[in-house]
């Protein structure tokens, strides 16, 4: 029998200052939004600047009074929840990846890509786990796997933290702008490793044109049947723009989810209750009331998840609990994460020669101006080689920092995640041989 119900938001506010357009208009208009709607959790990317938290808080404070802004990175995670439940904790865990520091023009080795969540008392489930996140952008969805190797990881590393609360008996309720299609490794690794189920899928089991070919739609059925939320014709932000061949096919992607899970401990008793999404559709489609743009250059989402009971003879407890206590990930998934690893791994190996040759290049160019300046044959030439100087040390600087301190540094959370990988890998193995064990013995003790 259902019980009550959450009602949660996500969306990606695009609020990085000084190069989002139309920053603070939009973000007045989302504030606004939000606190006519009857969202019990609010969960927001891209907020960057603490004065727009403030301001989102001040206008949601009725319907939203408990609030979060994270902070990670140099320039801040820009990721904030708001909850009309009581928060316990907060914490920030930041990607151990976060692309390359020379790679200024993408920006998120700087802001610090991060798993945020809270913990709040709800008066029905007791704790739940809320977590919003931002996966690495860079890499798109086509070309080499490896190229996407920092984004697996982050999908790893949130993987695991969403395992570790479940298995001390939170429900998880997970929101946020993955940077991936359901149809990518990330989006794999996600559902199958951290047991989530996705709002947007549970809710649209049976729709019955989901099938349809993209050729037949318009860019307002890929909102409606496929809950594309970013690079659509229809957002003045992507309308106009170069788009790569995915997004042109489907009318856009769908990158923002929200993701949920029971605890462990709920298949140990019928007593506990269930989540379940009911509905869950595209929101912030509009323009903004009177103005010629759209909210974000992202749609949000929002979905309405249930609280349910299962019947005292639901017999499925068991199975249940074995399915959502262990690794679900295949074989396939496991061997392609682990190759696109490699592969990144080699690569960077490659990257941090190179940078360190320029370094090496760097410190005899350096010795070499160090000699000639006593032969400078005009004293008007001394600014300029202390100019020359200056530049070949920052960059000399630049390329030991990169080559050595940062290419080791990635070097080892890829073998951190791989190793970690194969021992999952190995564990399916162990656990498989000893269900063939336990058949065998079976059949022998019957006779057969």
């Amino acid at each position: 029998m259902s019980g009550s119900s959450i009602n949660i938001l996500t969306l990606n506010c695009w609020g990085l200052k000084y190069i989002a357009k139309d920053r603070s208009e939009r973000i007045q208009a989302i504030a606004s939004a939000i606190s006519r709607s009857s969202h019990d959790i609010v969960a927001l990317q891209e907020l960057w600047v603490f004065a727009d938290f403030e301001l989102v808080r001040t206008w949601v404070s009725k319907r939203l009074p408990f609030a979060k802004f994270f902070y990670s990175g140099a320039l801040g995670a820009g990721l904030a929840i708001f909850s009309r439940f009581p928060i316990i904790t907060a914490t920030i865990h930041p990607y151990s990846l976060n692309g390359h520091p020379v790679d200024v023009a993408a920006g998120d080795w700087f802001v610090g890509k991060a798993a945020a969540s809270i913990v709040v008392q709800h008066p029905a489930l007791g704790e739940v786990e809320v977590f919003n996140t931002h996966l690495f952008a860079k890499g798109g969805e086509v070309g080499p796997e490896h190229t996407r190797a920092h984004r697996l990881v982050n999908a790893w590393e949130f993987s695991k933290l969403v395992q570790i609360s479940a298995s001390i008996g939170r429900y998880v309720i997970a929101a946020g702008d993955f940077n991936s299609i359901p149809t990518t490794l990330p989006m794999a690794i996600i559902r199958e490793h951290a047991g989530l189920s996705d709002a947007w899928v549970d809710s649209h089991e049976s729709n019955p044109v989901s099938s349809a070919s993209p050729g037949q739609l318009r860019a307002e059925d890929a909102i409606s049947l496929f809950g594309v939320t970013a690079d659509s014709p229809l957002n003045s932000y992507s309308a106009g723009k170069p788009l790569d061949a995915t997004a042109r096919q489907h009318f856009g992607k769908r990158l923002d989810y929200i993701l949920y899970r029971q605890p462990i401990a709920v298949f140990d008793t019928v007593d506990k209750p269930m989540l379940k999404c009911r509905q869950s559709r595209v929101v912030f489609t509009d323009r903004v009331s009177g103005l010629p743009f759209s909210f974000s250059d992202h749609f949000g989402l929002e979905a309405t998840i249930d609280i349910v009971r299962r019947p005292e003879n639901d017999r499925s407890l068991s199975q249940l609990r074995s399915q959502f206590s262990q690794s679900q990930l295949s074989d396939a998934v496991i061997a392609s994460v682990i190759r696109a690893l490699t592969d990144c791994y080699r690569v960077s190996s490659e990257r941090s020669r190179y940078e360190l040759s320029i370094f090496v290049a760097c410190v005899m160019s350096v010795i070499a101006l160090c000699i000639g300046s006593a032969w400078v044959p005009r004293s008007w030439i001394n600014p300029i080689y202390l100019l020359i100087t200056v530049f070949i040390s920052w960059l000399g600087t630049t390329m030991l920092y990169a080559g050595f301190i940062y290419g080791n540094w990635e070097r080892r959370a890829l073998t951190n995640v791989t190793e970690e990988l194969e021992l999952v890998r190995q564990s399916k193995t162990q656990d498989g041989s000893t269900d063939r064990t336990s058949i065998e013995l079976g059949a022998t003790g019957l006779g057969l």
